[in-house]
């Protein structure tokens, strides 16, 4: 076999890879459906008006519009950049162990960890 076709059939290999990860991903993430009902369980609880999470960090997670608004250390998403979003930084555990969040629970399931990315790399739209 010549290295031509070794290094050709080696990039259509990573091609389809990369296709067949992309297919499996959700798309089409709903905030009303899908991304709200992840931060009402996981995080409202603490991050709504009066509760621990809030007065430390100032987020509200109840409504789109207050968690698009950011808390006291700036914005918490960056739609469209999952991979600089606070959020997904903070759930992924990409940040400090110390602030990973749900603080002090589980880490967040894979699912919704990629729903939450899926929804922010798709411009956190309010839907």
């Amino acid at each position: 076999m010549s290295v031509e076709f070794k290094a050709v059939s080696r990039s259509a290999f990573a091609a389809l890879a990369v296709l067949a990860v992309t297919a499996c991903a959700p798309s089409g993430v709903s905030y009303n459906k899908d991304v709200q009902p992840i931060l009402t369980k996981n995080c409202s609880e603490c991050h709504a008006p009066g509760k621990e999470g809030f007065v430390a960090s100032g987020l509200d997670s109840t409504s789109y519009q207050a968690l698009m608004k950011g808390g006291k250390f700036g914005p918490l998403v960056k739609p469209g950049d999952a991979l600089t979003s606070a959020l997904n930084m903070l759930v992924e555990g990409r940040a400090h162990a110390s602030i990973r969040m749900p603080h002090g629970r589980e880490k967040l399931p894979d699912r919704d960890i990629e729903t939450l990315k899926v929804w922010v790399n798709e411009g956190a739209k309010n839907n």
